[in-house]
């Protein structure tokens, strides 16, 4: 995706990284954390705006600051980032609700020719994984980078 990015700072190992959102409604300080689920080899993507008190992601936030293409293209600038040291990993996202996977889908939708040249997409439908296709109401998203 040729689109604008925020810097990122990350860990040493590409588990967590924060970027700092610039829109109408000021600096939004947001977190990308990679987690390793109860499966091994699929890490969960959580994702949201820093709760500044705890210093934790807080995803039920609707922030609004103008820029959700940019926040998309940092985000999917931390998979490159997370896959590049992790290439077997598989990575699960889900919005924290039904309106955020569908703006997630909407996204990945989008952007679907880019992102199928270096990854594999699969959707979640009641409990069965699918390749991803447009159009199609899912759960959840696998996604997996291709090295050739």
């Amino acid at each position: 995706m040729i689109l604008p990015k925020y810097p990122l700072a990350s860990s040493n190992k590409l588990m967590t990284f924060e970027f700092i959102s610039e829109g109408p409604k000021g600096i939004i300080h947001k977190l990308v954390r990679y987690q390793q689920t109860n499966v091994k080899g699929i890490y969960n993507l959580a994702f949201g705006d820093k709760d500044q008190i705890i210093g934790d992601i807080d995803d039920t936030v609707i922030s609004n600051n103008g820029d959700s293409e940019k926040v998309l293209a940092t985000v999917v600038a931390t998979v490159y980032a997370f896959t590049d040291k992790y290439p077997d990993a598989w990575i699960y996202a889900s919005g924290s609700t039904k309106a955020r996977t569908r703006l997630y889908r909407m996204g990945i939708t989008k952007f679907l020719a880019e992102i199928q040249e270096d990854f594999e997409i699969l959707g979640e439908r009641t409990d069965d994984w699918e390749a991803f296709r447009r159009d199609v109401e899912y759960e959840g998203f696998l996604v997996r980078r291709k090295y050739n």
